[in-house]
């Protein structure tokens, strides 16, 4: 024997919808406004359900003093003197009644009803005859206590106020009801005031009914407040679209940023976003833009690094091979091609430990600072420099304090100074030395009296790679020893600064704080310094370049033990 099992429902079906609510992705701008008008539309609800209860609640109230005032207003009248005799009215109910209904006037959905010994008497204008209604007819016809409450009819729910009037007295009805449910109470015998002589006849006379129909006013507050959602309902759209246009305005920076994000490559990155808008979003576009121009200058100096880096190890590499092929058998021709090999080898080795220590400057343990008294750095500089050609060395002074420095790289920055003045100037040619404190930074500078540069030039020398237009070299060096002099005082907290005009000679100036944080500094390397007019002058205070301080008549000598000036950074 064998059992169905039940069917199980279509999966690709329960799949497909799941999909469509999960798969679909809301945007920020549809989420925003979608919280807001769930918001809004919430509160409104919440809103006109509290007033309707308010209203509904009031207008029980109201119809509950209503009632009351009618009942007390009989009372008085039958307590009272008939106004066509000047008479007390006695038991005579039929001239109670056409009295109080000749004077009083139904309120909205009201209606008075009466009856004489059982019977229906006279009445006003109702939606509904209740006196034509047995059930009622019986009820009230023959009360002996008052009576407040409710009922059903056809127009509606109906509240109501019943008044007995008997031979010696007038029952009253208890004070008015709960608002929110009127209940049917019998009047206390406190409340009772004669209506009639004291003929000792108890029997009721009439019964005076005081209707009111809540329906229509209850119709009406609804209605209102139906008009109320309308309009509300009405704004609440026309503030949803005018959302919406207006955050897709405001987050167009934000598509326009996804989409420059995604136009972006390696090769290209030109695009940039509008700025429309002086606020939180038009700040983030411009902070974009601001790291695409960043990001676009890292890869054209990345992309031209890796050129001039392939093109400075190229040509050592092609004289390599070359000098191998054409190597001769003889003792002489090795030995001469040995040396053009191992030559352009040393250059290819130089060219790496320089690129090393530029990859080296980006990291920040790259500068390890330690106090160094100034003055014997820039003498021990002065000494190291003068191996490196033969020049009119120059001591142009010292500056004396300590100064928390790198004394290492600093060495090397400074050195790379003076082996690129000796690089650009003929024998014999002035090149001076020294140091200074101003302003609590160090100023140390080499100067020379060759060439000088173009002002064309004076920025563009110090990137990785770049020589002067048409200057004399006279080593085989890349280009790089002022990209490492910038790097070095960078390090430190400060720039390198250039004076020099062609024709006038050139200064090169590395400006450093005496105690650095080690931040990089906003000065941009090459920038001239205020001051100096005159190329290869010193500052302010200083000697004239060539001549040395008083008590300096001679270069100072150090122990140059462990000195090696033969190697410096280009």
């Amino acid at each position: 024997m064998t059992t169905e099992s039940p069917p199980q429902p279509d999966p690709s079906l329960r799949e497909r919808v799941r999909g469509t609510f999960e798969g679909h992705r809301w945007g920020l701008r549809a989420r925003m406004l979608g919280a807001s008008v769930g918001l809004l539309v919430g509160a409104t609800l919440v809103g006109m359900l509290i007033q309707r209860a308010v209203l509904l609640e009031r207008h029980v109230d109201d119809v509950a003093a209503m009632l009351e005032q009618e009942r007390l207003e009989l009372e008085k009248l039958a307590g009272g003197t008939n106004p066509a005799t000047g008479q007390q009215f006695n038991d005579d109910v039929v001239a109670i009644f056409d009295t109080f209904l000749s004077r009083n006037v139904p309120g909205p959905g009201e209606a008075f009803l009466t009856f004489v010994d059982g019977l229906p008497y006279a009445r006003t204008p109702a939606p509904v005859a209740l006196d034509e209604q047995p059930e009622l007819v019986e009820r009230w016809g023959r009360l002996t206590t008052g009576e407040r409450g409710e009922l059903m009819t056809d127009e509606g729910l109906v509240y109501y106020v019943a008044v007995p009037l008997r031979g010696v007295a007038q029952p009253a009805v208890s004070a008015p009801p709960d608002a929110a449910q009127p209940a049917v109470s019998a009047p206390p015998d406190a409340a009772r005031a004669d209506v009639t002589a004291p003929t000792g006849d108890e029997t009721t006379k009439g019964v005076f009914v005081s209707a009111v129909f809540v329906d229509e006013e209850r119709n009406r507050i609804s209605g209102d407040l139906r008009i109320q959602g309308l309009v509300t309902a009405a704004v609440i759209a026309a503030a949803a679209l005018i959302s919406w246009i207006t955050a897709g305005r405001l987050l167009r920076p934000l598509r326009s940023v996804t989409e420059t994000a995604r136009t972006i490559s390696e090769h290209d990155l030109s695009q940039r976003i509008p700025v429309e808008n002086d606020d939180e979003v038009g700040e983030l576009a411009e902070t974009f833009n601001q790291m695409l121009d960043r990001l676009e200058q890292s890869f054209a100096s990345q992309r031209s690094f890796i050129d001039d880096a392939g093109h400075e190890l190229r040509t050592p590499i092609t004289i390599v091979m070359g000098q191998l092929e054409l190597m001769g058998e003889s003792p002489e021709d090795r030995e001469q091609t040995l040396a053009v090999v191992n030559d352009e080898l040393a250059r290819m080795a130089r060219i790496v430990e320089d690129l090393l220590l530029l990859a080296k400057a980006e990291q920040p343990n790259f500068i390890a600072l330690e106090a160094t008294e100034v003055s014997e750095l820039t003498a021990e500089l002065f000494v190291k420099a003068r191996t490196l050609g033969e020049r009119t060395w120059t001591f142009d002074g010292t500056a004396t304090g300590t100064a928390d420095l790198d004394q290492q790289r600093l060495h090397q920055a400074a050195l790379n100074l003076a082996r690129n003045a000796v690089e650009h100037t003929d024998e014999g040619i002035e090149v001076g030395i020294g140091s200074e404190i101003v302003d609590g930074s160090l100023r140390l500078w080499v100067r020379d009296r060759g060439p000088g540069i173009a002002v064309e030039d004076q920025q563009r020398i110090f990137e990785r790679f770049s020589r002067g237009r048409g200057a004399r070299r006279r080593s085989d060096g890349a280009g790089l020893g002022l990209a490492i002099a910038s790097a070095v005082a960078s390090g430190h907290g400060g720039t390198v600064t250039l004076d020099s005009g062609i024709g006038l000679g050139s200064k090169f100036t590395i400006v450093i704080p005496l105690h650095p944080n080690v931040e990089p500094a906003d000065v941009e390397p090459g920038d001239t310094e205020p001051g100096n007019t005159e190329p290869g002058n010193t500052e302010p205070g200083n000697t004239e370049p060539g001549d040395t301080e008083p008590g300096d008549t001679e270069a100072p000598e150090l122990d140059r033990k462990g000195d090696d000036a033969s190697h410096p950074h280009r």
